[in-house]
């Protein structure tokens, strides 16, 4: 994975460690643990088997370097665990491990046990962003600034407004994380090919049993080739990445010098050139950016997987491995989105200097409606439009000068009145009210959010 220079100032996630082969091991033997004691109790294996197993189900009971080596010779990534387990449990009760199940059955199901944890660390730093948002938002409510539309100056907006419109989409996409538990976090106990063939009249019960232990559901189809719950995770954090793409991208835009409305962290002693001693640059935007592309380029290999060929191949390694990426780097990203919301620096007054820039023009809403109430809104937008697009051109007068000059706007509105439309605070509509609104909101999400990460 790409090093990241600014990862110094980046608290780790955790999410990384999950993925550990040691952490792996430790899930399959999880798994060896609870399929051996739920057989015992439906009389399929002995009891003292199971208790033996169970025992044994310890990484640090087992021989590392001899799976390892077993790994390097068999080239599979389970056989060699399985025997290691089956040398420490010894005999009898060897014979009875791993009874009846297949690789997959370990494998998918152990990655389903570190995908909650993922997704409990990574709802874990959504709500954090979520209290930074609802701050921001407060603070900003009324902080007047250019609405952009196709890069244009539309309308005043307030930057609470934009923050708002970030906790209504973050706030969906937690909606969406926890939406999928249910899909996602099930336990596939069927056997080689989804049949329950190897387990008895009973196998039903077995992987019913296995996921009640483990806190799964079980699939209600255990074939090998269902895996587009595992695609959805993947999905999921790609349109979370998208969403945290969205943010770094409008901050990284409005820290640009021409704009200078917004800026990132950057704590002292932060050098960002070698031979430009002036530089200030958006590190952690530019990281952002470039990590959600790394999740959203992982969606379409996910979905790719879902076309698994019969009733087995290679496509659930794959979704691992995409799931296990996504993971780790949208840990990374939220990390990053946290430290900008968390301590961005807003400029008013450089955000009330852009609003001069058109010489009203961004006004020209409010002047029109006002002036539509007595000639027609159609008429009104034609004598608007005319002033708007001959100050545009840069003629002689400026745009409130030939407002002033057209008898089609001067009989009906007067140069106070002009004046005062003109101002953009007149014109932000319910920015304050909503981003006020999506604030409270986002803290009842934090908090919701850390009662499920705390169960």
């Amino acid at each position: 994975m790409t090093k990241r220079f600014t990862a110094g100032r980046v608290r780790e996630a955790g999410i990384e460690a999950l993925f550990s082969t040691e952490s792996r091991w430790q899930a399959w033997l999880e798994i060896e643990a609870a399929l051996a004691l739920t057989q015992a109790n439906l009389g399929i294996i002995p009891t003292e088997a199971a208790a033996a197993i169970r025992a044994a189900c310890q990484l640090d009971r087992l021989d590392l370097e001899r799976i390892h080596e077993g790994i390097d010779r068999t080239s599979h990534p389970l056989m060699p665990l399985i025997l290691e387990l089956s040398r420490v449990v010894g005999e009898p009760a060897a014979g009875w491990v791993h009874w009846g199940a297949t690789t997959q059955n370990i494998t998918q199901t152990g990655d389903v046990l570190i995908f909650r944890l993922a997704q409990r660390l990574i709802l874990s730093i959504l709500a954090r962003i979520m209290r930074s948002l609802a701050a921001l938002a407060e603070n900003s409510a009324e902080m007047v600034m250019a609405g952009r539309t196709h890069g244009q100056h539309a309308v005043p907006i307030t930057f609470g407004l934009k923050v708002a419109g970030w906790i209504d989409e973050i706030g969906r996409q937690i909606t969406r994380l926890r939406e999928l538990e249910p899909r996602l976090f099930v336990a596939i106990v069927g056997g080689a090919a989804g049949t329950f063939a190897a387990l008895g009249d009973r196998a039903p019960d077995v992987q019913a049993g296995v996921a009640k232990r483990l806190g799964l559901l079980p699939m209600a189809v255990p074939s090998r080739s269902v895996l587009d719950h595992l695609a959805e995770f993947v999905c999921v954090l790609g349109l979370l990445a998208a969403s945290c793409g969205k943010i770094g991208r409008e901050i990284y835009t409005l820290m640009k010098t021409e704009f200078g409305e917004a800026e990132e962290p950057v704590p002292a002693g932060t050098v960002g050139s070698s031979t430009m001693p002036h530089k200030r640059n958006p590190q952690l935007c530019e990281d952002i950016l470039a990590i959600s592309a790394e999740v959203r380029a992982l969606v379409p290999l996910a979905l790719e997987a879902v076309s698994s060929d019969h009733e087995a191949d290679q496509s659930a390694n794959v979704l691992s491995d995409a799931g296990e990426r996504a993971a780790i780097l949208t840990g990374e990203l939220l990390e990053r989105i946290d430290l900008v919301v968390g301590g961005l620096q807003l400029d008013p007054e450089r955000m009330r200097a852009n609003l001069k820039l058109s010489g009203g023009l961004i006004s020209s809403e409010a002047i029109m409606l006002e002036l539509g109430k007595t000639i027609g809104r159609q008429h009104a937008h034609e004598v608007i439009y005319e002033a708007a697009q001959a100050a545009a051109r840069g003629g002689d007068q400026t745009f409130v000068e030939l407002l002033a000059a057209d008898p089609r706007v001067s009989t009906h509105l007067s140069q106070q009145e002009i004046a005062t439309l003109l101002d953009p605070r007149r014109h932000i509509g319910f920015s304050a009210v909503l981003a006020r609104q999506q604030a409270e909101r986002a803290r009842v999400i934090a908090e919701e959010v850390e009662t499920v990460v705390r169960a």
